[in-house]
């Protein structure tokens, strides 16, 4: 009886969801989470600190009053030295801190979103050529909580080549979520980052908006703001930007999914190094380019 009853709290909730306006509610968020009010924010970060068992003493201000805003907290720099990125050449390392939630092989042009839930690669990158790259290769999905730190970095040392905000829904990424919403992330607004590298060809590192993500940014924004072209793939390997292995790309304003897509033959067999589920941080190693030597 008592496993009905979860399983009808469960549907239930993402019942809820489907006539929730998301859109709204985040912008509702946003709009406290950016209050500069000294109550207002200090409460927010003391309870998400006690509620989500946070370690500000990672951070490089552990007193709470140094932040500006509730985001400027979320999304708060670490001291140097706490995450150290793995410097062996042939190392991929995680762009974030977070769960890895499902790992493996993109099976043609399917990539698994849960036990027995597939999602579609084509409809994911939105981009036909985008897609024929990614055909047979591999992906990792990393969910990333509201404990976790929000900042998201460069898993091998390449050059940006575009990147593609696709509008969308703004459903919750938990567990229960992916679990039961069909190609949730092909539902939810996300952007596409994609870079070329010598020994990776080429990958990307997508940010999926959620529920309550009050915004997505990316240390280019400034000079390219994704925001203003909307649905279009847009090229940025005239700017050469390149970026070293663990260099920062961008920050979530709350808990997310980041999707890294890899070319077939490029990396090494994930099951060497992961099972999902498992935990994993910045600049720890995930996997190794195919021609490695040494692991």
């Amino acid at each position: 009886m008592s496993g009905i009853f979860i399983r009808f709290i469960r549907r239930l909730i993402i019942s809820i969801q489907e006539i929730l306006p998301k859109r709204v509610l985040s912008k509702l968020v946003q709009k406290v989470a950016e209050s500069e009010t000294r109550i207002v924010k200090n409460t927010l970060i003391k309870l998400a600190i006690a509620y989500f068992k946070i370690n500000i003493n990672e951070a490089i201000s552990p007193n709470i009053s140094s932040y500006k805003t509730f985001n400027h907290f979320f999304t708060r720099q670490l001291r140097d030295g706490v995450r150290p990125i793995d410097e062996r050449q042939n190392s991929v390392c995680s762009p974030a801190d977070g769960t890895i939630t499902q790992f493996g092989v993109i099976n043609s042009t399917e990539i698994m979103q849960a036990k027995n839930i597939n999602y579609s690669l084509k409809k994911l990158t939105q981009d036909t050529d985008m897609t024929n790259r990614y055909i047979n290769g591999n992906f990792f999905t990393i969910y990333l909580s509201p404990k976790d730190y929000h900042r998201v970095h460069i898993p091998f040392k390449a050059k940006i080549v575009s990147h593609h905000f696709v509008p969308g829904e703004l459903y919750s990424v938990n567990k229960n979520s992916v679990d039961h919403i069909s190609e949730i992330y092909n539902k939810n607004e996300r952007l596409i980052c994609e870079f070329i590298s010598k020994d990776l060809g080429y990958f990307s590192v997508i940010f999926i908006g959620a529920f309550l993500v009050s915004g997505i940014e990316t240390v280019w924004k400034c000079h390219h703001d994704y925001e203003k072209t909307k649905g279009r793939r847009i090229d940025l390997s005239g700017t050469q930007m390149e970026f070293e292995k663990g260099e920062e790309l961008g920050t979530f304003k709350y808990g997310s999914t980041i999707i890294l897509l890899f070319q077939n033959n490029k990396i090494a067999p994930l099951e060497k190094f992961h099972s999902s589920g498992n935990n994993i941080q910045v600049g720890k190693r995930i996997t190794t380019t195919t021609d490695s030597t040494s692991v």
